[in-house]
C-alpha cells in the first residue's frame, strides 16, 4: 500500500514539475511565465518532498521532519518571491501582452470627479 502511495506522489510531483517547467519555457510574457514556477512547480516539488518524508518515515525509526520543513519553507517563500518579482516588473513598467483594462470612472479606487455646484 505504501508503494502505491509513494508512486502516486512521485508521478504527481513529476507531472506538476514538468507542467510548470513547460509553462516557463512556452509562455511568452514575463507575467504569465511567473505562474509556471510558482504554482505548478511548487506543488510538484511539494509532492516529491512528501513522498520522501513518507518513505523515510516508514523505513527508518521515527518521523522524518526534514522534508516537511523544506516543503513549508518552499510554500512560504515561492509566493513571496513571485510577488516581489511582479512588483519589480510593474515598477520597471515591463509591458504585458494582456490588454490593460479601461479605467472605470465609478469604481471606489477611481471615484468620479465631483462637479461644482452653484447653489
Amino acid at each position: 500500500m505504501t508503494e502505491i502511495l509513494l508512486s502516486l506522489l512521485i508521478l504527481a510531483g513529476a507531472m506538476f514539475t514538468f507542467i510548470g517547467s513547460l509553462g516557463l519555457v512556452r509562455l511568452r510574457d514575463f507575467y504569465t511565465r511567473l505562474h509556471g514556477p510558482t504554482k505548478a512547480t511548487t506543488l510538484g516539488v511539494g509532492c516529491l518532498l512528501i513522498a520522501s518524508a513518507v518513505y523515510f518515515s516508514v523505513h527508518e525509526e521515527g518521523i522524518s521532519l526534514h522534508e516537511v520543513l523544506v516543503s513549508l519553507f518552499l510554500f512560504i517563500t515561492a509566493p513571496v518571491s513571485a510577488h516581489l518579482l511582479a512588483k519589480a516588473a510593474l515598477h520597471l513598467k515591463l509591458k504585458s501582452l494582456a490588454p490593460t483594462p479601461a479605467p472605470d470612472s465609478g469604481s471606489p479606487s477611481n471615484p468620479a470627479p465631483e462637479r461644482d455646484r452653484a447653489d
